[in-house]
């Protein structure tokens, strides 16, 4: 039987962010397919079904290329195990990768050479640093033409404030590439124009030694020397405490889609980045090797097989050694749940969990018992904190073409709020929902699946409102007095919490000016 220490520290669970089209997608398949998870690379260009990547399961992500939920993957590489958490790339589903970043001990942030960092990486970067999850950074297309080497450095130093120390080095970019250089293992892995499955190996050799001119060419290996010798004095060195502190990056260049430089990348993680680590609760920190089972939920998914109406919870395991059929506190409601059929996944297929260790991600099959936020113990009354649920920045009314089907409506609109990639609100003078969404290209697939899941055609129209703010007080009749003075912009959320739906910014603001002890609020915490 492993003991609980050993399982912990063989665990790797983390994520990949990134901008849209920096590469993501196509990383992550190759992980999984050097970790031995997948049989075939090079889906996310193929034809047809093959097109679809292995994380990217909905008919709406294969039909535009994004990623727009967050998936799990669990595989070995090496003597580990890791748990990767593919995060949605496009700015519109940010909500979900911002909780995805609660349930991992670090991540993986993919940069493209030409371009650098841009908004959406710099945003998920600072979400990372709110918890002080350690960033390994990918420069991604080495393979095609980009930036000077020198200027991405000191654009993550500069913009992110985050010392970095690469690992690796280019030879040459673009046309003129001829592969990366491993400075932790005096390597050179050489470029070669492959798609498939195929892995370069790394050779034995230091800076120094007079066969890299013969390999790389005299003008690239007099570069490689004199640039390496710049870095070397530039950049710190390498310092295990301060990377898992949050403050230095290690940073890797490759090419995802020719499999280059991947496998110095996972190898890296698999070294430097941390095991479980522990979690932030209340009313205590609970550490990954106590005995006794906890963890949250940080993600709902309805409907992720069309053959039968289910519905998951994504669930981190934070402490103690989980068996199925294991009978768990749900926290919120103080009821006791068996947990009969949990499964770690691998993109969509399932297998099922027999036991489970801090730091794997479960899947909990249940009829809607659980929502985002959850806690579930062996018996102790504790709550993990900050899983956000964010105020929407685009308000619509929905509209049902069939207006017999408003009970199906309801149905689906609170199955896909309860997965948080919506805001439900019923205004309290019963006019229709409102749904609220943090970017504009949530309501496509809100309706996409609504079509596709509950065979029901709706839209969304037009609402006079911009923003929401969850409003509480101690005070009862100062809130009422609140309500009275707002009913027409005044809502409930789909737990009963209060919400004023404002009509622009001005009125939010007047609302604040007029009752300055009713706290309005953009988040709200959930816990469970």
């Amino acid at each position: 039987m492993t003991a609980l220490s050993d399982a912990v520290a063989l665990r790797r669970t983390f994520a990949i962010i990134s901008h849209p089209d920096a590469g993501k997608t196509t990383l992550t398949e190759k992980l999984l397919l050097f970790g031995g998870a997948i049989q075939m690379a090079g889906a996310v260009r193929a034809r047809g079904e093959q097109r679809r990547a292995r994380s990217d399961w909905m008919s709406i992500e294969r039909e535009r290329g994004i990623s727009v939920t967050a998936s799990v993957m669990s595989f070995e590489h090496g003597g580990l195990s890791f748990n990767l958490l593919d995060t949605p790339g496009h700015e519109d589903f940010s909500e979900d990768t911002y909780r995805t970043l609660t349930a991992v001990d670090s991540a993986v942030m993919v940069l493209d050479a030409a371009k650098g960092i841009e908004t959406q990486t710099r945003k998920l970067f600072e979400v990372c640093r709110l918890r002080d999850v350690p960033i390994v950074t990918f420069i991604n297309k080495v393979d095609r033409e980009g930036r000077e080497t020198f200027d991405l450095l000191d654009e993550i130093e500069k913009t992110l404030a985050l010392d970095v120390c690469p690992l690796t080095w280019p030879i040459g970019m673009g046309r003129d590439l001829k592969g990366v250089y491993d400075l932790t293992a005096d390597q050179v892995v050489l470029f070669e124009q492959t798609r498939g499955d195929h892995l370069p190996e790394g050779i034995d050799m230091p800076l120094e030694d007079p066969r890299l001119d013969g390999l790389v060419g005299a003008d690239a290996a007099a570069r490689l020397r004199e640039e390496v010798e710049l870095v070397r004095g530039a950049c710190p060195s390498f310092d295990l405490e301060a990377f898992r502190a949050g403050h230095l990056s290690p940073v890797f260049f490759g090419s995802a889609l020719r499999n280059f430089g991947v496998r110095e990348l996972l190898n890296g993680i698999g070294r430097l980045a941390p095991p479980p680590r522990q979690q932030s609760a209340d009313p205590r920190v609970i550490d990954p090797l106590e005995e006794t089972v906890s963890g949250f939920v940080f993600k709902v998914q309805a409907n992720m097989d069309p053959n039968h109406r289910d519905r998951i919870a994504f669930f981190r395991l934070c402490s103690g050694r989980f068996k199925r059929g294991m009978k768990l506190k749900h926290v919120r409601s103080g009821k006791l749940m068996a947990i009969g059929n949990p499964v770690f996944f691998l993109a969509r297929d399932r297998e099922l969990a027999e036991e489970a260790f801090p730091g794997d991600i479960m899947g909990i099959p249940n009829h809607g018992a659980l929502r985002i936020g959850d806690t579930l113990t062996e018996g102790e009354d504790v709550r993990f904190n900050g899983i956000p649920s964010f105020a929407p920045e685009v308000l619509r009314r929905v509209r049902l073409d069939d207006p017999m089907k408003a009970k199906q409506l309801r149905k689906a609109l609170e199955d896909l709020a309860e997965e948080g990639v919506s805001q439900l609100f019923k205004p309290l003078n019963g006019a229709s929902w409102i749904v609220g969404v943090v970017g504009q290209l949530q309501f496509e697939v809100i309706a996409n699946r609504i079509e596709s899941e509950y065979s029901l055609k709706a839209g969304f129209e037009e609402a006079p409102f911009e923003t929401a703010r969850w409003v509480h007080s101690e005070d009862k009749l100062l809130i009422k007095r609140f309500v009275e003075a707002n009913t027409s912009s005044m809502a409930e959320d789909r737990d009963g919490a209060l919400v004023f739906l404002a009509r622009n910014s001005w009125a939010l603001g007047r609302a604040q000016q007029d009752f300055p002890d009713i706290v309005f609020s953009a988040t709200r915490e959930q816990h469970g």
